[in-house]
Formats: structure tokens, C-alpha cells, sequence
């Protein structure tokens, strides 16, 4: 297991070491110095070739100057942490990077299987979770999810288990709202999440974790009526009931990019009387925004989808209209092979918009 965690001094010390990168292409937040592109593991066969693969990107992006890397534990069952782990402990190993250089994220609430182990999916379930106590009747949703603090408490040891790490950066509550409100009222919901805040809060003190935030698709960007629709600032407030001031809740991720641009452009959320948007509140309350499906998972990178600015091949002008927009930390992208990743890494010499330049491409955009 490798000890520590992404620290101030560390995420510095790791931006130094690359002075032929823009120094635009870090951004400070809650004192760690961190890339404005990251690593994204979402896709991908539950197989040995794409473990291969994705370790190997993140080792070149890692080279390459990127320190945020983000995952979740169902993703591609297991494997993907597994990848990042292994990719981590070669870096390690190499003395090529330090732990405390490098921000990882993951993300728990869905019910996965493992794909290492051939068992099929509700066998999985049954001896891991149901005969050992972990879950019980009803504790999984329709949407395959589950918010037991048994349940998220025994997903966090085996995230640090497949990460090979003693404390995770950052520990979503993966699509929450999402996968419970169908067969729950919100207040029933939000009961649920003060729990699932407490028991953060506590794996914070056991240095388990270091912040925890919500990964989600609709939450924060949908309209104030919609079902799933959940306020930044009464998700702060519960936060600050479960922690005090000082507390965890410091990271959403969202998905964002030229065409689901409502973190940037709905005003659905509420900040002194008025409306904003959800990347206009982040930013007043010091929340870093991570943003996934950057390519639309490659939909945006088909000829004559994303309009010509800044003489950039498509996918660097996806990446570079979402890591200019203001409040947006970085964007996730997910790349596994050598071409893509090579790519894609080109975006690390680009230096990102300002707010002027970018209000002036939005309104080009959007006209």
C-alpha cells in the first residue's frame, strides 16, 4: 500500500518539474496545484488488454504533467482502480512521481461485481454482500445503486484495496440522486445523505479519505422542478451539519462540454437572491467542478461537429472550451490508446482562454 496523500507541497513540487507547460495549466484549489486536464477510466472491456492500456495512459499522462486521475469502483468492475493502482505503484517504484504529487479521485454507490473473479453478477452479490451482512432487503435500488453505510463503508476498503492506497483524495458519492430518487421521495433522500456525510466525515478522521464530493449526470444541472434537481448550497449545509465548517464537501463532477452546457449557461441554482448557475455557485463556495464526457464519447470528434477556433484539431478544442470556462477545474478525458493519448496530451502546451477570450468564443457560440 502506498502512504499519503496529494499535498500542497507535493502538487507544487510536481507542476515545477515541467517548465515547458503553461503555467495556466495549473489551478489551485483547496491548496493542492492540479492540472486543468485529468484522467478519465470510464470506458472500456473488463479485460487484460484494456487494463494495459489504461495503465499505460496514465503513466504517459502522468509524465506528460497531468497529477489528477479520477475512477470509480464499478467501472469496468473493479478493474479500472486496479489499473490506476498498478500504474501508480510502477510510477512509485521508478521514483518517477511521489504520492503526494498526484490527486486521485474515485467514487462508490453503485452495486458492481468484479470481473476478476468468475462469478456471475447476483452470485457475486449474494456471497460478497447478502450472506455477509453488507446489504439487506431493499437496500438496493432500482437503479442498481445503494447508499447502506455498511455497503459504501465496505467499498471504500476495497477501493483502497484495488488502488493499493492507505487515503483516497477524493471520494464521490457516485449519481445518488440519480440511482434512488425513483423509488424514493428527496426527503427520504436527503435522510439518507446526511448519513452517508457523517460516515465521510469519519473516514476523514480515520485518514481514509481527505474530501468527498457528488458525482452526478442530472443533479446539479437540471431545472429547479425536475426530480432530481438538488441545490449546491443545501448540499453545503448538510455537509457543514455533518463536519462543522471545516468540513469534507469540497468537489462536485458533472457532465459539461460545448453541447451540455448547462453547468455554464442554466441559472438554476440560488446565491444571494439571485440566480446563477451551478458553476457560478461552486465558485462563490470554493468548490472544484471536474467535468466528464468531454468528447461525448467521441461523438463531438466527427468532421463538422465542434466549430473552428484556435487553429486546435477537435479534441483539443473540446478540451480547451471546457477547461477555459470559468469555475471548471478540468476536464476528465478518458483516452487508452497510444494515438489517442498522444493526442490528447498536445492540449498540455496549449494555454487555456482567459475569461475575456472565452466570453467572447461563448457568445461566437452561441449566436
Amino acid at each position: 500500500m502506498i502512504s499519503g496523500f496529494a499535498t500542497r507541497e507535493g502538487t507544487a513540487r510536481f507542476a515545477s518539474r515541467y517548465p515547458g507547460i503553461p503555467a495556466q495549466n495549473y489551478r489551485v484549489v483547496m491548496d493542492l496545484t492540479l492540472s486543468n486536464v485529468g484522467v478519465g477510466t470510464y470506458l472500456g472491456q473488463a479485460d487484460s488488454h484494456t487494463d494495459t492500456l489504461v495503465t499505460t495512459a496514465i503513466k504517459e499522462s502522468i509524465k506528460s504533467g497531468i497529477n489528477v486521475i479520477d475512477t470509480a469502483i464499478n467501472y469496468r468492475a473493479q478493474k479500472a482502480e486496479r489499473s490506476v493502482g498498478k500504474a501508480l505503484s510502477e510510477l512509485v517504484d521508478a521514483d518517477i512521481m511521489r504520492r503526494d504529487e498526484i490527486f486521485v479521485s474515485t467514487k462508490n454507490g453503485y452495486v458492481t461485481d468484479d470481473a476478476d473473479l468468475s462469478l456471475d453478477f447476483w452470485e457475486y452479490i449474494r456471497q460478497e454482500y447478502t450472506l455477509k451482512g453488507t446489504i439487506s432487503a431493499g437496500d438496493i435500488s432500482s437503479g442498481y445503486h445503494c447508499m447502506s453505510i455498511r455497503y459504501l463503508e465496505d467499498q471504500l476498503d476495497r477501493s483502497l484495496q484495488n488502488l493499493g492506497l492507505d487515503c483516497i483524495d477524493l471520494m464521490y458519492l457516485h449519481n445518488g440522486v440519480e440511482g434512488q430518487i425513483k423509488d424514493i421521495p428527496m426527503k427520504d433522500f436527503e435522510d439518507k445523505l446526511s448519513g452517508v456525510f457523517e460516515m465521510y466525515e469519519q473516514k476523514r478522521d480515520e485518514g481514509k479519505i481527505r474530501y468527498y464530493g457528488m458525482a452526478t449526470w442530472e443533479s446539479f444541472r437540471s431545472e429547479p422542478d425536475a426530480p432530481a434537481h438538488l441545490p449546491l448550497d443545501r448540499i453545503l449545509s448538510m455537509a457543514r451539519q455533518a463536519g462543522g465548517d471545516n468540513h469534507g464537501f469540497r468537489f462536485i463532477q458533472l457532465p459539461f462540454n460545448l453541447y451540455y452546457d448547462q453547468a455554464l449557461l442554466r441559472k438554476n441554482h440560488v446565491l444571494q437572491d439571485r440566480p446563477v448557475s451551478v458553476l457560478e455557485a461552486a465558485r462563490h463556495h470554493g468548490i472544484g467542478v471536474f467535468s466528464s464526457v468531454p468528447f461525448m464519447q467521441g461523438r463531438l470528434l466527427k468532421p463538422g461537429v465542434m466549430p473552428e477556433f484556435g487553429s486546435l484539431s477537435p479534441n483539443l478544442r473540446a478540451l480547451q472550451f471546457i477547461r477555459s470556462a470559468p469555475g471548471i477545474t478540468a476536464p476528465l478525458v478518458g483516452h487508452k490508446t497510444p494515438e489517442h493519448v498522444q493526442a490528447n496530451l498536445k492540449i498540455m502546451q496549449v494555454t487555456p482562454l482567459g475569461e475575456e477570450e472565452f466570453a467572447v468564443l461563448l457568445k461566437q457560440l452561441t449566436s
